[in-house]
C-alpha cells in the first residue's frame, strides 16, 4: 500500500481525514482518506506514500496522534499463523530498530491488547532471525509498526522516530498526582510534552516567569504551572484549592478571566475556559496582540458538526489577529474531549 496510516481520538475519524485530505491537497498530493467513525484510525492512500510522509509532518498535524507510512495491509490472518503472511509482506522494506504491536484506541480495538502483546512475543525472534529487526533498539533506524484492527486484519507500517509521537498508540502515560485539583492538569502537563520540544522546555519554563491562568478554578493548570516554579496570577471568581492558594507563588484574583488584563506583561497565559470557540481565539489573539503575554497555550471547545471546518477557522482568525509571527501548534490531546490545545509562541 502507498499512503499513511494515522490513529485519533475515536469519534474523530471524520475529521483526520479531512484534515489529511486537505493537507494532501495543499500540498499538491493526489490522494483520498479511507475512515469509518469510530474506529480510530484513518488511511490517507494515493500513489508515493514517501512524499506525503515528507509533505504531511506529525507535528503539525492536528488530529493525528501518531503518523505512520503505510507497507502492507494483512486481510483474513489465520490465527495459527499470522507471522508468515507478514514476514512475506516485509520482504524488501529494509531492516528496523524497534517493533511496536498495536491496536486502535476504540471500543472495538482494545479487545486486541491481549493479542497484541502475545504476538509481539512471538514476531520479534522471528524478525530478528529474519534479519528484519536489529538485535538491540537503534532509534536511528525506522520503526516498525504492525496495528491489529481485528484478530484477522491488520496493517504492516513504519516511522519515523523524527517524525511521529515517541509513545505507544500516539499516548503519553502521565499519572495524575494525589495533589493535583483537578484531571484538567493532565491536560496541560500533556501540551507540554507534545507541543513544545525539549529545548523549548527548557528555555520557557523557567524558574521565576510569569504567567495568568484565566479560568484557573480549581486550580489543575495553576498547579501544573508551580510546580515549573512559575509565579501565576490566578484569574476566577471561584474558588481554587486551598493547598493551591498556600503556594508562595500563587495569586488569586476574583475577577472574569475573559475579561480581566495584567498590569505588566507576562511570559505566559493559560486559558481552558468554556465558551465558543472563536470569542476564545480572538480574546487570546489580543493578548499576543497587545504584548500582555508572550507564549500561550489555551484550548478552544469544537462544535458537535463541521469540527475540522471550525478548528481551520479559529486558527486562521487568532494567527490573522494576533498581528505578528507567530509559531502556532495544535493538537486534540489524550486528556483532551471535544477541544484542541493550542500552543503559541513568537517566530
Amino acid at each position: 500500500m502507498n499512503g499513511l496510516l494515522c490513529y485519533c481520538r475515536q469519534g474523530f475519524e471524520p475529521e483526520l481525514a479531512a484534515e489529511l485530505t486537505e493537507r494532501a491537497a495543499q500540498a499538491g498530493i493526489a490522494a483520498y482518506a479511507r475512515a469509518n467513525r469510530n474506529d480510530g484510525y484513518a488511511l490517507l492512500l494515493g500513489e508515493d506514500g514517501a512524499a506525503m510522509q515528507r509533505a504531511l509532518p506529525w507535528r503539525d498535524l492536528i488530529f493525528a496522534r501518531q503518523k505512520l507510512r503505510l507497507l502492507a495491509e494483512l486481510r483474513g490472518l489465520d490465527p495459527r499463523d499470522r507471522i508468515t503472511p507478514l514476514l512475506a509482506a516485509l520482504e524488501g522494506a529494509g531492516r528496523f530498530g524497534e517493533m511496536w504491536i498495536e491496536h486502535p484506541d476504540s471500543d472495538e480495538g482494545k479487545p486486541l491488547a491481549g493479542l497484541a502483546r502475545s504476538f509481539g512475543n512471538a514476531l520479534r525472534p522471528a524478525l530478528r532471525k529474519a534479519g528484519v529487526l536489529t538485535a538491540a533498539a537503534d532509534a536511528r533506524l525506522p520503526r516498525l509498526h504492525v496495528t491489529f484492527v481485528r484478530g484477522d486484519h491488520a496493517f504492516a507500517s513504519s516511522a519515523d522516530p523524527r517524525d511521529g509521537a515517541p509513545w505507544p498508540l500516539g499516548i503519553p502515560r502521565l499519572k495524575l498526582l494525589p495533589d493535583a485539583p483537578s484531571r484538567s492538569a493532565l491536560k496541560l502537563e500533556e501540551a507540554l510534552l507534545s507541543l513544545l520540544d525539549e529545548d523549548e522546555r527548557a528555555r520557557l519554563l523557567r524558574a521565576g516567569m510569569t504567567a495568568a491562568d484565566l479560568g484557573a478554578a480549581p486550580g489543575g493548570w495553576t498547579w501544573v504551572l508551580i510546580r515549573h516554579h512559575l509565579r501565576v496570577s490566578a484569574i476566577d471568581n471561584g474558588p481554587l484549592r486551598q493547598h493551591v492558594l498556600d503556594s508562595d507563588l500563587v495569586e488569586h484574583l476574583r475577577a472574569d478571566g475573559f475579561h480581566w488584563k495584567p498590569t505588566q506583561p507576562l511570559d505566559w497565559m493559560v486559558c481552558d475556559m468554556v465558551e465558543q470557540p472563536r470569542r476564545v481565539a480572538e480574546r487570546m489573539a489580543t493578548w499576543i496582540r497587545e504584548g500582555w503575554c508572550r507564549h500561550a497555550i489555551f484550548n478552544l471547545k469544537l462544535p458537535m458538526k463541521k469540527r475540522w471546518d471550525e478548528t481551520r477557522l479559529c486558527l486562521d482568525l487568532f494567527a490573522a489577529q494576533a498581528g505578528k509571527p507567530l509559531t502556532v501548534r495544535a493538537r486534540q490531546l489524550y486528556h483532551d474531549r471535544e477541544e484542541i490545545t493550542v500552543f503559541a509562541t513568537p517566530r
